[in-house]
This record gives C-alpha cells, sequence and structure tokens, in this order.
C-alpha cells in the first residue's frame, strides 16, 4: 500500500491554509467594500462574522478532513452517512465550477503582471485595454491555459514537493509586497485622506442592514469556509495536528492580507484622485476597479511602473495559491475513485481548461458563473452546518476538537454557532443575494435562467446539478467508497 501523503510540516499546513485563503477577493473585493460601508465600522460586522461562520467553518473542515481522509464527496458519505453523499458531491461541484473561472482571473492577473514589468502597461486608455483584451478572445485563452497549467504543474508534485513547496514560496512573497506596497502608499502626499476614511468610522452605517449583510457575506467568501478545500488539505494532516489553533491563524492572517492590502490601496485612491472620482473607482466593480483604475493610479504616480507590477505579482500569487488549492480539491475527488494522482491531474487539467473556456472568451459567462457558484458557496457552508448537527454538535466538539494534543479549546459557543446561527447567517444571506436580483440586478426578468444575475439562473443551475447528484447518489457512494453493498 503506498504511503499517505501528509503535510511535512506545521508550517507547511498553516501556508497551504493561507494560500487558499487569501486570493484575488482580498485584493479586488475586499477595501471596496470597506470603502463603501462605512470605512472602519465596517470591519466590525467583518471581524464579527470571522468568529460566528468562517473560523469555526475552518474547524469543522479541518476535523472532517482529517477523520474521514476522502475529499469531499467521501467525506460526507463515510461521515453523515450513503444518504448524504449527494451533499459532498455539490460541495465539491460548486468549488470546481468556481475553479473553471477563477483560473481566467489568475490568467488575467498574470498577463497584466508581465505587461507591467515589460514596461507596456501605463500611459495607455486602460478601459480600451481592457475591453480589447478581454474581447480578443484568444488572449483570455491562452493565458488561462497559462494559469491551469502553472496550478497543474504544481499539484502533480504532491503534497509536499508540489503544494506545500509552492505556498513557502508564494505566501511569504505575497505578505513582502503587499508590505511593500502599503509603505508606498502610505509615503504618498495626502495620503492621511484615505487614512482617514479608512479608519475614521461611520458609525451610522452600523445601523444600515446592508454593511452587516456585506460584512457577512465577505467574511463567508474570503476565508474559504465552507469551500472544502480546507477538508480537502486536512487530509494531508499529521495525527497530532492542531485543528483548532490553525484554523484561528488561518482566519486572523487572511484578515491581517486583508487590511494590509486597504493600507496599500484606499490612501492611494483618495492621495491621487479628486473625492468624486476616489468613490467612482472604488464604485466600479471587481474587474473595472483592478485592471481600469488600478492601472490608472500606478499611471499618476512616481515609479508607478515598478509598484504597478508588485501590484500585479501580488494579485497573481494569491490567485494562483488559491487555485491550487481548488486543483488540488478536484483531484482528490478523482483520487477517491481509484486513480491515481498523476493519472487524475491529467483529466483535471483538461476538465478544468475545458470548462474555464466559456468564461476566458465571454465577460457575460464568466460574470454569470461567478454569480451562480458564488452564490452556491453558501449552500456548501450549510451542508457542513448540517453535517455537525447530524453527528452531534456538542459530539463533533468534545471528541474532534477538544483533543489533548491541541494548545486551544472550543467552548459551547461553537455548538450554539453550527446549531443556530450558521443556519440563521445562511438564510439572511441567500434570501439578501436573491432580494438583490430581483430589485436591482435583473429586476425584469429576475425568472429568466438565461439573465447574468437571475435567480432563476441560480435555482435552475443548482437545481440541475443536485438533481443528478442525488438521483445517482447510490453510485456514485459505491465509486468512492468501495462500497458492494446498498
Amino acid at each position: 500500500m503506498a504511503k499517505r501523503e501528509e503535510f511535512s510540516t506545521r508550517w507547511g499546513i498553516i501556508l497551504a491554509a493561507l494560500g487558499m485563503a487569501i486570493g484575488a477577493g482580498n485584493i479586488w473585493r475586499f477595501p471596496r467594500l470597506v470603502a463603501q460601508n462605512g470605512g472602519s465600522a465596517f470591519l466590525i460586522p467583518w471581524l464579527i462574522f470571522l468568529f460566528l461562520w468562517s473560523i469555526p467553518l475552518l474547524m469543522v473542515e479541518f476535523a472532517i478532513g482529517k477523520t474521514t481522509r476522502l475529499g469531499t464527496i467521501g467525506a460526507f458519505g463515510k461521515f453523515m452517512g450513503r444518504k448524504f453523499t449527494w451533499m459532498g458531491c455539490f460541495v465539491g461541484f460548486c468549488t470546481m465550477g468556481i475553479m473553471f473561472y477563477y483560473s481566467v482571473v489568475t490568467g488575467w492577473s498574470l498577463h497584466y503582471f508581465l505587461r507591467a514589468g515589460s514596461g507596456q502597461l501605463l500611459g495607455i486608455d486602460y478601459s480600451a485595454y481592457w475591453n480589447q483584451f478581454t474581447g480578443s478572445g484568444y488572449l483570455p485563452l491562452l493565458f488561462h491555459l497559462l494559469a491551469i497549467s502553472t496550478g497543474i504543474y504544481i499539484v502533480y508534485h504532491g503534497v509536499v514537493a508540489g503544494i506545500e513547496r509552492a505556498n513557502k514560496l508564494l505566501i511569504p512573497s505575497l505578505f513582502l509586497l503587499i508590505i511593500i506596497a502599503a509603505i508606498r502608499a502610505l509615503l504618498l502626499p495626502n495620503a492621511v485622506i484615505g487614512l482617514n476614511y479608512l479608519f475614521y468610522p461611520d458609525w451610522a452605517k452600523l445601523l444600515n442592514y446592508r454593511v452587516w449583510l456585506e460584512g457577512l457575506s465577505q467574511s463567508a467568501w474570503s476565508t474559504g469556509a465552507g469551500w472544502g478545500l480546507i477538508l480537502t488539505y486536512g487530509i494531508y494532516l499529521k495525527e497530532r495536528e492542531h485543528i483548532v489553533s490553525n484554523s484561528f491563524i488561518t482566519g486572523l492572517g487572511n484578515c491581517s492580507a486583508s487590511l494590509i492590502v486597504s493600507l496599500a490601496i484606499i490612501p492611494t485612491v483618495f492621495s491621487i484622485l479628486p473625492y468624486q472620482d476616489a468613490m467612482t473607482a472604488l464604485r466600479a466593480g471587481n474587474t473595472g476597479f483592478t485592471f481600469v483604475w488600478i492601472p490608472h493610479l500606478f499611471d499618476k504616480m512616481p515609479a508607478g511602473s515598478v509598484f504597478a507590477t508588485i501590484f500585479f505579482l501580488a494579485l497573481f500569487f494569491a490567485a494562483l495559491s488559491s487555485l491550487i488549492s481548488m486543483i488540488e480539491l478536484t483531484t482528490r475527488i478523482f483520487m477517491d475513485m481509484g486513480m491515481q494522482r498523476r493519472q487524475a491531474i491529467k483529466l483535471v487539467w483538461t476538465i478544468g481548461f475545458l470548462l474555464g473556456v466559456p468564461s476566458a472568451i465571454s465577460l457575460s459567462i464568466f460574470n454569470n458563473q461567478d454569480w451562480v457558484w458564488g452564490i452556491g458557496l453558501l449552500l456548501s457552508g450549510f451542508f457542513f452546518a448540517v453535517a455537525v448537527n447530524k453527528f452531534g454538535a456538542r459530539n463533533f466538539r468534545l471528541t474532534l476538537l477538544n483533543v489533548e494534543h491541541d494548545i486551544i479549546k472550543v467552548g459551547r459557543w461553537f455548538e450554539w454557532v453550527l446549531k443556530y446561527l450558521i443556519p440563521v447567517e445562511f438564510v439572511a444571506l441567500l434570501l439578501w443575494w436573491f432580494y438583490q436580483s430581483i430589485v436591482y440586478y435583473e429586476p425584469n426578468s429576475w425568472w429568466n435562467p438565461f439573465k447574468t444575475y437571475s435567480l432563476g439562473t441560480c435555482l435552475v443551475q443548482w437545481g440541475v446539478v443536485l438533481t443528478i447528484f442525488i438521483i445517482f447518489n447510490r453510485q456514485i457512494t459505491r465509486l468512492v467508497l468501495k462500497e458492494k453493498n446498498s
């Protein structure tokens, strides 16, 4: 029997977990949300939900992965029972769906890094260039291929020689790059305007329910909790690994990266742009802000080409480290079905590239898939709460978390969060995003499954996937768990 793979050191698993958590969202989404939702007032709900959604689910994932030693499909089937394998199928498929277009984002970041590094990015019409680049078809496709192939190459070499070694390079380098960017931003003229905007709280915003829902959404998406990624890394933990403390380090490390990025971006925006232009930039959306306004900022900054290169290299490292974890999740699922890693990784490369092609050549498809599977992650997180409650939240805490060798013991608050709060948060977020679809995004066609941000497109795509998994639940269970009897 082949020796089971496992991370070689605690440092290795922590860096891999941070690589999973720290992604493009920390750089292109978090600073905008802080600026739009009351500055540091937004940080209060964001931090609260770190402890009331993200860290508890990270602990759950680590524990289930370590206990079952199986990917998402097999883990749910083994942990909850054969009838619930379909839940693990949805968790795995949802994150795979994100992988297909996340590779495209990683490719965009690589392209802009190379263009900035060659001195060809600044001094152009950034909006026109972005439209030309994304509309060209072949360039996003080429960089999608390069991104997925880079991630595949890393995962191909396994847990220690591939994932662990790569994150030992990527994550320290990423922190170094964003710290350099933050220092440069703070030295800009009038950077204090941005600092005041960031850290002088608008307390009235805390009376706005939208700020709390945005804080919960960012916490849920940013840490990767409930995606099945930490569950996959949990498979490779040593027997005496510290699940609880590692979960806290992952959550707090991700928050630290977000705050450092905000120190790099918000003072820069308000230092260089007039107030109205600054607010326009911060409302430009993820891609518009990152690939149109950010180059515009660097264009007006001394040594802007150097710092544009640093910024897009950081974005590429952040995206790549998260992409690696998605590739490993998908690879692990096929390995549980009986494939060797080298066989599975070739299949994942083929599937990842082909199913990412639509998002690479069409921003409309990209935005639709981001909408459908981004919200689908909320359902994935809810399924983990269901798994814990079926096992027994108290039993889970005492037998799987509060082990003798872990330096942090979890109190009864964990049971309360998993029993009551996460289900309530899930319903609140789901209704919130569906409400936005109906009222703001697609008010005249929210029911239409062919509209980019409609409620209908979510329900239809989820419904098809869930129906298939439920119908074939028994066959999938037999394949993954190698069961001969029903």
